[in-house]
């Protein structure tokens, strides 16, 4: 690590890794799981894999990826354009939405009714992935408008 790079830079690459971002998908069914068998060791696997999981993938060689774009995607939305991921705008609401319906499938799961918690439990992952691809058309939109005005002004 460039010994003048933050911590939460190098973190960020990391995670871009798309084996970060696909795996991480993967921890809402396994903690719903855990959930319903009670398995306490399970369950502290899965928060545990969600901690580490930013740090155990090298940084990606580039940005063709989906899941990649979705990570630069989050940090542009976050940090260049200040804009929560929770609140009542588009596309943040689809977060905002996601916590009660997290919040159900996580009881379901408890109260151990598995359709209820396996669809709940789709619904959160498609409410999260319908918040990231709307944030990587519009970093993607916003990266190649950055593209065409350098065009225009090198031509000029």
């Amino acid at each position: 690590m460039d010994p003048l790079e933050s911590i939460p830079d190098a973190l960020w690459k990391r995670h871009a890794n798309p084996k970060s971002g696909w795996s991480r998908v993967l921890i809402t069914p396994l903690l719903l799981y855990a959930v319903y068998r009670r398995s306490g060791k399970l369950t502290a696997l899965a928060l545990a894999f969600t901690i580490v999981n930013p740090v155990l993938f090298s940084p990606p060689e580039d940005d063709d990826a989906w899941m990649t774009r979705v990570v630069l995607a989050e940090r542009w939305w976050v940090d260049e354009r200040g804009k929560p991921v929770l609140s009542r705008s588009y596309p943040a609401v689809l977060n905002l939405i996601n916590l009660p319906v997290f919040a159900y499938a996580l009881l379901a799961a408890y109260r151990k009714r598995p359709a209820r918690a396996a669809l709940a439990g789709l619904a959160s992952i498609l409410l999260k992935l319908g918040f990231v691809a709307e944030l990587v058309s519009r970093y993607d939109a916003a990266k190649a408008g950055s593209a065409a005005s350098a065009a225009r002004t090198d031509a000029e």
